[in-house]
């Protein structure tokens, strides 16, 4: 009571003190640096990311790049090489003037290296970069290199994908939080009691959104992923915190004539209200933190942070602006559009029965489907990006003219014999899938010194601790076929170097993918028991919170099992993700009406008139909340032509809906058939016999 007659006695310097925070927050925002590439997020400890350090710190090389030009004679192809090359950060670029002058025929190189670097009316160099795969750097010269190349060039590789993610992401974020806050503006218009209130609401959340984000900037960088989706998921999650406030202030209303003594009251009640929602919310977000692949530590933190900002929005900037704006918001109230829900309630609690084996029958296929759709993921980021970017179209070219479809890179001690090298080279270009290997001993054949070559390539495969190596491959990055190669590729690899590397994209999502699918089963497991502590908590009851997990889980098996009846694929990160939110952000609904049903059994009503009061208060309350979650996201799911985005979305929006309607229908009829464990199991409830 103390701290909620404070924020109504400090209501206006509550509110300036937010504003001026505002500036720093802005400024924040904007200095916060976004991460478009998902494999920074491997363990430094993994082969493959130690590979990619070494091959920055002893070759000066990170992002690599093949550029297919079409239709350009020789002597133009040479002119551009040599504009790339000047091109900032650009280290080197590789084409056969690289080697001869262009006056000496092609023809003279090997047919092998011939064919890997010429199909048809097309031509392909390779550039590497001074810089890292995702460096700011790296695009911006990536975006050079195109305004130079012009229409007859394509930049295929990772830089380019996160460069094109990058501009279509900065593209679509601020219209996805346009269409959140409209569509969420929309749904609390219709669905609550005030005309003017929802603004009031979006006013308070947009102001704690942006100090989540200004406060980005403690942790140096975030996701895009996070960014995209932090705001979006903050609006629609604290939206119920601003609605306990409204409504308990209402009440309060009645009680006391006092305006100020009222929404003191309505304070510390809303706060008692959240702390156990919100402890669940926070308890699924900071879940993904143990996750080894750390952007589920990114996204925990940042989605955490904007849930505990939510909270103390809602018990200190909305209280004071509802206080200030009381009478245009009480002029503006209207007659709620949710009907009365006794007559709904009771046909509920009649059918009971139904529900239960509704409950029963739906078990197997939401579990199997979902079980499937884990098994069917995707995590070759490609994918997401619409197929007129021109980073597909660039890997399309690729494969289509010279038949690569990844490329792995290999260090190999510069110790090991040329003789043995040879051999490994012969080996690993049987393995099924590769197309080629090049390095210094391909290029030079047997008994030709390394000295012909120029200065200029024998120092970007070779230095004094190892040798690099180009191997391009027929199959697609993170499919079975490029994973078993990999294996193959690296049983080769170890007999003639134990302590040779391979690396490149294809390398690196292999071990994310092993990574996540352990990440997976912890992060579901450590989600699931902390809400159930927090539940136990709450509900002080061992029984009550099986139920609540029970309920709530389904709905999460049936929203992820519907992509494989739907022959959709999501993205890797989606299903993991999915279930640690919907589980946080919609067990509310179960508390919420779990607590009013243990009141009521408390105060000495029966279970069948507990339940029913329990279920026709709160099923206005769910319906505002599930409907807010699903308006706040569903927009974006429809709107982004970024997979990753449209997917996470949309499940989302499903999962809010498919919780509501679990809560409502299945969670009272598990009641119904419970109750006697559950008076037994939870405290304050034994003696209780009817």
């Amino acid at each position: 009571m103390k701290f909620g007659k404070a924020v109504v006695k400090f209501r206006v310097p509550i509110l300036i003190l937010t504003l001026v925070l505002m500036i720093p927050s802005v400024f924040g925002y904007i200095k916060t640096r976004v991460n478009y590439d998902m494999l920074e997020y491997l363990p430094e400890d993994m082969e493959t990311v130690i590979g990619q350090n070494e091959l920055m710190e002893n070759f000066g090389k990170g992002a690599f790049s093949f550029i297919i030009v079409e239709n350009m004679p020789e002597k133009d192809v040479a002119a551009l090489r040599a504009k790339i090359a000047d091109v900032d950060h650009v280290d080197t670029v590789v084409w056969y003037d690289s080697i001869f002058d262009i006056s000496v025929p092609m023809e003279i190189l090997p047919d092998k290296i011939y064919s890997a670097f010429n199909s048809g009316n097309a031509t392909l160099l390779a550039v590497f970069f001074d810089s890292t795969t995702s460096a700011d750097v790296t695009m911006d010269a990536v975006k050079e290199i195109r305004s130079i190349c012009g229409e007859q060039c394509f930049v295929s590789g990772l830089s380019a994908l996160v460069t094109d993610l990058k501009e279509l992401c900065e593209h679509e974020e601020p219209i996805y939080v346009a269409i959140a806050v409209i569509l969420a503006c929309l749904a609390m218009v219709l669905l609550l009691d005030s005309w003017l209130v929802p603004f009031v609401f979006l006013a308070t959340i947009i102001m704690m959104v942006m100090l989540n984000l200004g406060t980005n900037v403690l942790l140096g960088e975030i996701s895009y992923v996070t960014k995209a989706l932090s705001a979006v998921l903050q609006l629609a999650v604290t939206m119920d915190y601003s609605i306990f406030l409204w409504h308990s202030y209402n009440e309060q209303c009645m009680k006391y004539k006092d305006k100020k003594q009222a929404m003191a009251v309505a304070i510390k009640e809303t706060m008692l209200s959240v702390i156990g929602s919100s402890g669940t919310t926070i308890a699924g977000f900071l879940a993904l933190c143990f996750m080894s692949f750390t952007m589920g530590r990114d996204m925990g933190i940042v989605m955490a942070k904007g849930v505990l900002f939510g909270v103390i929005g809602s018990v200190t900037v909305l209280p004071s602006l509802i206080l200030i704006l009381d009478k245009p918001l009480q002029k503006t109230k209207h007659r709620s559009l949710i009907p009365n829900m006794n007559k709904v309630s009771k046909g509920i609690i009649k059918a009971f029965p139904v529900f239960l084996v509704i409950f029963a029958v739906l078990i197997p296929p939401a579990f199997y489907g979902y079980k499937k759709t884990n098994d069917e993921v995707y995590y070759d980021m490609g994918e997401c990006l619409p197929k007129d970017i021109k980073f597909v179209i660039a890997n399309s070219k690729l494969r289509e003219n010279f038949d690569i479809a990844s490329t792995h890179m290999l260090l190999v001690n510069a110790s090991v014999p040329s003789k043995d090298v040879r051999s490994m080279i012969d080996e690993m270009e049987k393995v099924d899938g590769v197309k080629y290997v090049l390095g210094l001993e391909s290029v030079l054949g047997p008994g030709v010194p390394e000295e012909i070559l120029p200065e200029s390539i024998t120092s970007i495969l070779k230095n004094d601790k190892w040798r690099l190596m180009l191997i391009n491959s027929e199959y697609k990055v993170a499919s079975d076929k490029v994973n078993q190669q990999i294996e193959e590729l690296n049983t080769v690899l170890k007999k003639y170097d134990e302590n040779g590397m391979l690396i490149g994209e294809a390398p690196c999502v292999k071990d994310m993918i092993e990574i996540t699918d352990t990440d997976f089963k912890v992060v579901n497991s450590i989600s699931i028991l902390v809400v159930f502590a927090i539940i136990l908590l709450v509900t002080r009851s061992i029984s009550l919170p099986f139920i609540l997990i029970a309920v709530i889980e389904l709905a999460i098996f049936i929203n992820l099992g519907l992509p494989h009846y739907y022959g959709q694929s999501l993205p890797f990160i989606a299903p993991i993700c999915i279930s640690t939110i919907q589980l946080g952000a919609t067990v509310d609904y179960a508390i919420l009406m779990t607590t009013r049903y243990k009141s009521e059994r408390m105060n000495g009503n029966d279970k069948k008139t507990s339940v029913l009061t329990s279920l026709s208060t709160s099923i206005p309350s769910i319906i505002v909340s599930g409907i807010g979650l699903f308006a706040a996201t569903i927009g974006v799911a429809v709107y982004s032509d970024i997979d990753i985005i449209g997917s996470m979305c949309r499940l989302m929006a499903r999962g809010a809906i498919v919780s509501m309607l679990m809560v409502i229908f299945i969670l009272p009829a598990l009641l119904l058939l419970f109750d006697k464990i559950v008076c037994k199991t939870t405290l304050g409830m034994t003696k209780i016999n009817n």
